[in-house]
């Protein structure tokens, strides 16, 4: 069988060997089919496996082929829409409910790593930066919510001053510094938690795309392949902006936009520290973002473009390295050894998207590029759920969702559009 391959970034060049799985030669039946081998869809198959349930995960590529193996890797406490608009959403009550499972989702990777003893270079601390005097304000406001109201004691406030002791750039007034979010290499993370699962006895099938699926009057889920099917008593659909046509009703709720990220040749210890003195995952406060953060083996990795027209019509390694630049002038003569991209999926406010199809086909969705945590503890939660246990997993199900406007058509202009909006918001 020949090879799949994954996209030719830093992680899958600094990747852990992992077997090449085969596809689904045919049919076969389990308790629960899995569609996506992302970090949602590794942590539920493990998590009904330990619960033991007989699992198979179809993915059309490879474990961590997509956003969960080559995103920026920052594992975040919250969501990206953020606590307020959270709570006009749902509630106060069901919003903290969401703030502590995120919370939680950050405990559950720690415990994770250390007890399948995933190698995937997990380090302490996030770093929220300002770049404007209101966002100080927000920062400000941010840290008396979050201490007072969530009683999250991790965060504290980074002055200008000691801020450029941690981080070697005059072009942030002030931070935010989390000590329980962290960063990680995310590919590895992605494998080590397929290996979990398949220790508990989890099938995973690799090229294998789930052309869609029906429910029959039996209880039975029926999930076709290009080889046969899979017949299950549940379904869980973790395939994001990939599944397209397996479930279009999910497809109009999010939209997959375009992310890019370099990564610098090996600096050195000493100069890779210079940059970023705490080691912490550091993004800012604009609407187009900057994020970066060190390697393990000394690089500066840099993400800070985002495409949501769809078009590759300009040179992103370029524009992303000079976005780095803005950050790092001092980086003028490092040079870049890996420049990659693709699809994250977002939602139309920001908030993530679980629920069900049918009574016995769950879905996760809309991480909103604020997955790499929160994708693990929601696998956790939907395998609650299909053992009996779906408070949790109801809290996030209760939160709206809408398609995006302008159907398939004008959908992605419509975006554009206001895209550009906040774009303007950041300049000013």
């Amino acid at each position: 069988m020949a090879r799949l391959a994954y996209p030719a970034s830093y992680y899958a060049a600094t990747a852990v060997g992992a077997p090449e799985r085969a596809p689904l030669p045919g049919g076969t039946d389990c308790d629960v089919c899995v569609v996506g081998a992302g970090i949602a869809g590794c942590s539920t198959a493990l998590h009904l496996g330990e619960a033991g349930y007989r699992v198979v995960v179809l993915e059309e590529n490879r474990v961590g082929w997509g956003a969960s193996g080559r995103s920026g890797a920052q594992a975040l406490v919250g969501i990206a829409a953020g606590q307020s608009k959270l709570e006009r959403l749902v509630g106060a009550a069901d919003a903290r409910a969401v703030w502590d499972v995120s919370v939680e989702g950050l405990t559950l990777m720690r415990e994770l790593i250390a007890r399948f003893k995933i190698g995937c270079d997990w380090v302490d601390g996030s770093l929220l930066t300002a770049l404007k005097a209101r966002h100080v304000r927000d920062l400000l406001a941010e840290r008396d919510e979050l201490q007072q109201k969530y009683r999250y004691g991790s965060v504290r406030y980074v002055p200008r001053e000691e801020l450029r002791a941690m981080l070697a750039s005059e072009r942030y007034l002030g931070g935010l510094y989390d000590s329980n979010s962290g960063h990680l290499h995310s590919l590895n993370y992605s494998l080590g938690l397929a290996a979990a699962a398949e220790s508990l006895g989890v099938r995973i099938f690799e090229g294998t795309r789930a052309a869609g699926f029906t429910t029959a009057g039996d209880g039975t889920v029926r999930i076709r392949t290009a080889t046969g099917e899979v017949r299950a008593r549940h379904l869980v659909l973790c395939g994001n902006v990939y599944l397209g046509a397996t479930a279009p009703s999910l497809a109009s709720r999010i939209m997959g936009v375009a992310t890019y990220i370099v990564a610098t040749r090996p600096l050195g210890q000493e100069r890779a520290t210079s940059l970023i003195a705490s080691n912490a995952a550091v993004s800012d406060m604009n609407w187009v973002l900057d994020y970066f953060r060190r390697t393990a083996d000394h690089r500066l990795l840099f993400g800070g473009r985002v495409n949501y027209s769809g078009l590759r019509s300009f040179d992103a390694p370029a524009a992303t390295r000079a976005r780095m630049l803005r950050v790092f002038p001092q980086l003028a003569d490092a040079q870049i050894e890996y420049s990659w991209g693709g699809d994250v999926d977002i939602s139309l406010n920001r908030a993530p998207d679980f629920g069900r199809l049918a009574p016995d086909v769950y879905y996760l969705q809309g991480f909103s590029g604020h997955g790499i945590a929160l994708t693990g503890i929601a696998g956790k939660l939907v395998a609650q759920a299909i053992a009996g246990t779906a408070e949790k997993f109801d809290v996030f199900a209760r939160i709206p969702h809408h398609a995006f406007p302008g159907g398939i058509a004008l959908r992605r202009p419509a975006l554009v559009l206001a895209m550009l909006y906040y774009r303007l918001k950041d300049l000013l």
